[in-house]
């Protein structure tokens, strides 16, 4: 082997592993719609999580990214750890589709079938395609699509590249004494498990393992505890990735260690025993491309088959290792690893706001229920609320603007600015709510007190109030499209409400029924209950903005406006709220 077969080597692994990387990505971001509405309809059963893992990675061609997204949603809150160990078992069978895919190459034959199955047939072809839709469409999943096809033609050319180089590596000594060392279980598996930590990709490493068995040197014996010792290699990205985050995650991370981890134990033991009594003649054979993808397909089947009936042990092992500390895990928090899967992250968001929006709505019922029962208490818990609206708004503020500069599709950019519009709102009312208590305390502190019937005009602004907040809420939690349109016509029935309150109100202090100093107090409460209204408004719309892909709030103001079922709903809430 020649130094210019050496450097031909470097260079087809180089673009081997480019190659497989450019894909990934572009695979993560073609099907990051279908990830999350698969990890939505996901259940705590067993086989459910397994076949989603399963089925993600057979997409995004890597255990490691499906991994560290699993490391990402038990962080945010959106996975519990029960659920991302079946994904993880998954994970492990899926990553074995890279390998069959790879063995493409060791077809041999004079057939005109079989030359066209040949990667050196077929990947121009790939490449061209891939070329026109990355350069020449402005579409973006069109883009992703061309980027795959490119990555894919990339890496199998890097993996022919490295197969014609290594051919050189038959006729020296030292490579083949190399892999005789390697017939040492012990040592084959620590070399797997290197060279896939350093890499960080099994589905590579496993590669890599393909291109050298065609030299003729790399025998079973050699090959199978390599392939046992790239499952443990693998785990290196989610133990890296789970470095900062809550104890769930970092225990997802440690179940996907011990899986293999023991795994590997169990079925090395097997193979030095099958090895010592039998000593099977096919250890010694010299390793086709198909027996290495064979291998590491039925090493990850068999791992699986005797670790899925005991996902509990796995968990209680997990919890065992990384205890609970004496202080609580806190409130979901936005992992940024899933940047790279935008509809994923987007999905984080979503239940970030969710949060952020049932902050705002409990600190505004309780702030209303504290005008005419004060208690300190609940005014300390409401501004305890604003503060974590506060929090909310700037966190996923700084998030979204993040995944902004993410390569994003049309409904994701939409989906980006509606959040980023929708938390100033939540976070308007929980300022309102704290305006209100202010309010509260103030009547509390200067014993002042309203008269009857403006306290029967109160109960009914706030009962108008408190509905139009819950389908405001509901609207955006639920995407539910009924309830966005009741809010507009409530916000005016509000509107009016505060009108005519006010005005009452100027009447009975002309009539010396209520003091100056209560009127003003008055007049605060009014503008707040009337101002969150108009945020509740601004939810809503946002939530048929989206739905009509718009962006337009008053666009589909004035539709609502001229809306006949608009009439119908404001008359209906006008009887109802009426004093």
């Amino acid at each position: 082997m020649s130094i210019f077969d050496a450097l031909k080597m470097i260079g087809g692994l180089c673009l081997f592993l480019f190659g497989m990387n450019i894909m990934g990505q572009a695979l993560e971001r073609r099907a990051g719609s279908r990830l999350r509405t698969t990890l939505e309809k996901m259940t705590g059963k067993t086989m459910t999580g397994f076949l989603t893992g399963l089925m993600i990675t057979a997409i995004i061609q890597s255990s490691s990214a499906t991994t560290v997204m699993v490391v990402g949603f038990v962080n945010s809150g959106l996975m519990t750890l029960r659920q991302a160990i079946n994904v993880i078992m998954g994970a492990n069978i899926g990553t074995t589709v890279t390998a069959w895919l790879l063995s493409l190459g060791g077809i041999s034959g004079d057939t005109l079938w079989v030359q066209l199955l040949k990667p050196s047939s077929f990947t121009p072809v790939l490449a061209l395609v891939g070329i026109i839709l990355y350069m020449f469409c402005k579409d973006g999943k069109k883009n992703d699509t061309g980027m795959i096809l490119l990555g894919f033609a990339t890496l199998m050319f890097g993996m022919e590249t490295m197969s014609g180089s290594v051919s050189g590596l038959r006729d020296v000594p030292a490579f083949r004494q190399m892999f005789i060392a390697f017939t040492n279980p012990v040592l084959g598996v620590l070399a797997g498990a290197v060279l896939t930590g350093i890499i960080q990709s099994s589905s590579a490493s496993v590669g890599i393992l393909q291109a050298l068995a065609l030299s003729g040197q790399v025998t079973y014996g050699a090959a199978i505890p390599i392939i046992m010792g790239q499952n443990i290699g693998t785990c290196v990205t989610a133990l890296i990735s789970s470095v900062g985050t809550s104890k769930n995650a970092k225990r997802a991370a440690v179940v996907h260690l011990s899986f293999n981890v023991i795994g590997t134990i169990v079925w090395l033991s097997v193979f030095c025993i099958v090895r010592a009594v039998a000593s099977p003649a096919i250890l010694g054979e010299s390793a086709t491309m198909y027996g290495i993808a064979i291998a590491h397909s039925a090493f990850n089947i068999l791992c699986t088959a005797i670790l899925l009936p005991a996902s509990g042990m796995l968990e209680r092992l997990a919890i065992r290792i990384v205890p609970d500390g004496k202080n609580a895990e806190g409130e979901a928090t936005l992992d940024e690893r899933l940047l790279a899967t935008p509809p994923l992250a987007l999905e984080q968001c979503r239940v970030v706001a969710e949060d952020m929006a049932y902050y705002a709505s409990g600190a505004m019922k309780s702030a209303m229920a504290c005008i005419t029962n004060y208690d300190r208490k609940t005014t300390d818990q409401v501004r305890e609320a604003e503060n974590m609206t506060d929090k909310y708004e700037d966190m996923l503020g700084t998030y979204l603007l993040k995944l902004g500069a993410e390569p994003l599709s049309d409904g994701a950019s939409e989906e980006v600015t509606e959040l980023l519009k929708l938390i100033g709102d939540f976070e308007r009312i929980g300022d309102h709510a704290v305006n209100i208590v202010e309010s509260a305390q103030e009547l509390h502190d200067k014993q002042l007190g309203f008269s009857a019937p403006a306290q029967e005009e109160l109960s009914v602004m706030t009962a108008a109030v408190s509905e139009v907040l819950d389908m405001a809420i509901k609207a955006f939690a639920e995407a539910d499209i009924n309830a966005a349109k009741c809010v507009e016509p409530l916000e005016q029935v509000v509107d009016d409400l505060k009108d005519e309150l006010r005005t009452r109100h100027i009447l009975r202090m002309k009539k010396g029924e209520c003091s100056i100093e209560t009127g003003f107090v008055w007049s605060d409460l009014l503008t707040n209950f009337e101002r969150v209204s108009d945020h509740c408004s601004n939810v809503a719309l946002g939530v048929l903005d989206a739905q009509k892909h718009t962006l337009s709030v008053h666009k589909t103001q004035h539709e609502r406006a001229d809306d006949p079922d608009f009439d119908t709903a404001y008359h209906r809430y006008s009887e109802k709220y009426a004093i």
